[in-house]
């Protein structure tokens, strides 16, 4: 894709699946999706994310500028929030919670800022508030290594498999693309919503 904006508002069916995305042969590879760091709409910063067609797949909008509240909402195309991400008060250290939907009481995962005075490539440790079976499956911790300033971190499950990973977005026709365009890649057997969640609680760290 060499431009950053939607071709149009895809429908439900055609959207990323939470386990990964088939690519048309019955077999499932890894969902590369494009994630620009600005909202559609005038006056909101947030996020814009395409799929690898340019079809806007999520969306997130911060009324008010930069500054938000500690809470965000994950949007699918249409605007139906999806999961809401929310940092949790009176928490030692960084801590945020993944919920369900706008149900800020219904967490799923927390995600908690790596904190240690020895050099560690940790930034942050993702924590399942229940389990449960079923296409991307949360059964484990996981944890996410590198660096969300240069745009370039994986997420590890307990078996240390990378599940998804932030990548810098490879320039097109001479024209390199700045930070605030970059790629999200997420394996088959992990939710690509939550994935983008988990992308959404990083910049908030460490942006």
């Amino acid at each position: 894709m060499t431009k950053v904006h939607p071709n149009a508002a895809v429908p439900d069916h055609e959207l990323p699946r939470v386990a990964g995305c088939s690519c048309g042969g019955g077999e499932e590879s890894a969902a590369v999706l494009t994630v620009w760091r600005k909202s559609l709409l005038f006056g909101c910063s947030g996020f814009t994310v395409f799929d690898a067609k340019g079809n806007l797949v999520f969306r997130v909008d911060v009324y008010g500028g930069s500054g938000s509240a500690g809470t965000l909402v994950l949007m699918d195309a249409a605007g139906k929030p999806l999961l809401t991400v929310r940092r949790k008060k009176l928490s030692l250290g960084e801590n945020w919670a993944i919920c369900n939907g706008e149900d800020v009481g219904d967490p799923l995962v927390s995600v908690k800022r790596h904190v240690n005075l020895r050099h560690s490539r940790a930034l942050a440790h993702v924590t399942p508030c229940r389990r449960h079976g079923g296409g991307g499956v949360l059964v484990g911790g996981y944890e996410v290594e590198g660096s969300y300033s240069r745009r370039s971190c994986t997420v590890y499950d307990e078996r240390r498999r990378a599940v998804a990973e932030i990548r810098r977005k490879e320039a097109v026709g001479g024209v390199a693309f700045g930070g605030d365009v970059f790629r999200l890649v997420v394996q088959p057997d992990f939710d690509t919503s939550l994935a983008m969640a988990i992308l959404i609680v990083l910049d908030q760290m460490f942006r």
